[in-house]
């Protein structure tokens, strides 16, 4: 009997030895960071994913001590980057910003996608969300979504629309429209928002379903005009616009948000201590202000409350897309 409990008792210590080496101590953790973060973002610079994540990584990174560094890698509705992101260590030194885009990717490609949004990646928090709203240009001569209806039936083929990427919030958006209002509308898609809206302007383009931080300023500006959002209900944001719902395109919605995740495997002391700092940051009346100066509304939430958003939109754009046709 005293053999096997002295054996018990190595047994234990090798046990706790193990776990003492696999599990990150307290004190490492409360020193991290001790260098740089990465962010990587799948949008270019000025798209609302860029502004979040540099105004709310600017904020962090006082919070934690570390300079929090944006690094855009646009392309493949924010595939590029998240492919980065997902081979990279596990250590919380490289953060990625995922989207409403990573879902749709998921659900119009269904084999051939280099990572999976809910297996290679742990979630931080929901960081924005901000409109989408459909604009067109004022020589298109529509001043709603009844009359861009009748006219693309009118004309089919003949309007184009651009979109920031293949499988986008942006270009699904458009295929939504399209499938429901049951019109024929040219898609070209794009790298980005930013080029989208240059094309617009120069008269390329007909329209665009865009986030609303990219082109209110054109509205107010009279260069672009903005006929509903893709939103579920009106928001606080741009009240006065109405819904694609209320001009009579019944389930047209998109919400564009935007949230941080580590690869999978960053040790959760490190996934908590990321989250406490970005909801300090996202409750600042400072970034309230600063975001929804650019059309953002900040969010936040723990770990948990996020995932469990991204299961659902991921369950929400399986569904739509299946539906609509879209799947390839």
């Amino acid at each position: 009997m005293k053999k096997c409990a002295k054996h018990l008792a190595y047994l234990m210590l090798a046990v706790a030895g193990a776990a003492a080496v696999l599990s990150p101590s307290p004190a490492w953790t409360q020193t991290y960071p001790t260098a740089p973060v990465r962010v990587l973002s799948g949008f270019p610079a000025g798209t609302t994913a860029d502004i979040s994540a540099r105004v709310v990584g600017a904020k962090m990174g006082q919070i934690l001590g570390q300079q929090f560094v944006i690094e855009n890698r646009p392309g493949a509705a924010s595939s590029i980057a998240g492919t980065q992101a997902a081979r990279a260590a596990n250590d919380g030194y490289t953060l990625y910003v995922a989207s409403v885009a990573n879902m749709i990717n998921a659900a119009m490609r269904t084999t051939d996608l280099p990572f999976d949004i809910l297996k290679d990646f742990t979630p931080i928090t929901f960081m924005t969300s901000t409109p989408t709203v459909l604009v067109v240009t004022p020589e298109l001569g529509v001043r709603n979504v009844q009359e861009l209806t009748a006219l693309a039936k009118q004309k089919p083929g003949a309007i184009a629309f651009g979109s920031s990427g293949v499988a986008s919030s942006t270009h699904l958006a458009l295929e939504l429209y399209k499938s429901l209002a049951k019109v024929n509308i040219e898609h070209i898609p794009y790298t980005g928002s930013p080029q989208v809206v240059t094309d617009l302007l120069a008269g390329r383009l007909q329209g665009y379903f865009s986030p609303a931080s990219t082109v209110m300023g054109q509205v107010r500006a009279g260069k672009l005009v903005a006929l509903a959002t893709t939103d579920p209900k009106r928001g606080t944001i741009i009240p006065d616009l109405p819904t694609m719902v209320e001009a009579g395109v019944p389930d047209c919605i998109s919400v564009l948000w935007f949230g941080l995740v580590a690869p999978a495997g960053t040790p959760q002391p490190i996934i908590d201590r990321l989250a406490m700092a970005a909801n300090e940051a996202l409750k600042s009346d400072e970034i309230k202000t600063s975001l929804r100066a650019q059309t953002v509304e900040a969010h936040g939430g723990t770990p948990a409350e996020f995932r469990r958003h991204m299961e659902e939109e991921h369950r929400r754009w399986n569904s739509v897309v299946e539906a609509a046709g879209l799947r390839k």
